[in-house]
């Protein structure tokens, strides 16, 4: 595939490394300097785009990659305000669409043990329940868009928890998490189940980048030729 990388910092940088590594050709390599590469007759060029930018950048560069026709998976977090926004211009326009907040098939894995871990607990009111998120300094957003994912899926079975609150809380209906920025943390998610007589707890630890970028690259490989709004389960058939 011919892919333009849509920032190209830490992330950019290892996708690059392993697309490159597979066979597939980085034609283009946008940072905040060289802009003029996401008009359509450069970004035209492309299979498909991977967009790893920031919550202020994101929305305008997949609207770009829209106008130029190019498929486009995003991992960028913090901005999904607008995520209906943009998956009905996908639909609208019979683009491709994949979002994601976290690429790792080790993460997408942990989402489906916790939604099953969620569902066993609902009925189970003598445990209160609290998350801990743990990333590099680098990290923009708090809490991450990865503990985003697993406090609504939790409180979609736990229904005695009904909001999150991102520091430390009591309130019975309150579901706390703890967002922690310690380098070079590439990012740990915990969720620990507690009663007075046990806790029950899940963690995934992630090693280094290495395992969200060969995510978004094989969701790259996955969207190309399709139309439609997808997430990381259509890739991964779970």
């Amino acid at each position: 595939m011919k892919i333009a990388l849509i920032g190209y910092g830490k992330m950019g940088k290892a996708i690059d490394a392993i697309a490159t590594a597979k066979g597939h050709e980085v034609i283009l390599r946008v940072d905040h300097d060289s802009q003029h590469l996401l008009e359509k007759e450069h970004l035209g060029q492309a299979d498909v785009a991977i967009e790893f930018t920031t919550p202020e950048t994101a929305y305008h560069n997949i609207r770009k990659c829209f106008e130029a026709n190019v498929p486009v998976v995003s991992g960028t977090t913090g901005w999904l305000d607008k995520l209906p926004e943009v998956e009905a211009l996908c639909k609208k326009g019979q683009h491709a669409f994949l979002h994601a907040t976290n690429f790792s098939i080790g993460v997408n894995i942990f989402f489906e043990v916790n939604k099953k871990l969620a569902a066993l607990m609902a009925s189970q009111p003598q445990y209160d329940v609290w998350m801990e998120e743990i990333h590099h300094t680098q990290k923009k957003d708090a809490p991450s868009g990865t503990a985003l994912t697993l406090a609504e899926q939790l409180m979609s079975s736990v229904t005695r928890k009904t909001a999150w609150i991102n520091e430390e809380s009591h309130q019975a209906d309150t579901l706390s998490i703890i967002s922690k920025r310690i380098d070079p943390a590439p990012g740990t998610h915990t969720i620990t189940y507690t009663s007075p007589i046990d806790d029950i707890t899940i963690t995934h630890t992630a090693h280094s980048r290495e395992g969200f970028a060969a995510g978004a690259v094989v969701a790259a490989e996955w969207l190309k030729g399709k139309t439609g709004v997808f997430t990381m389960r259509d890739v991964l058939n779970l």
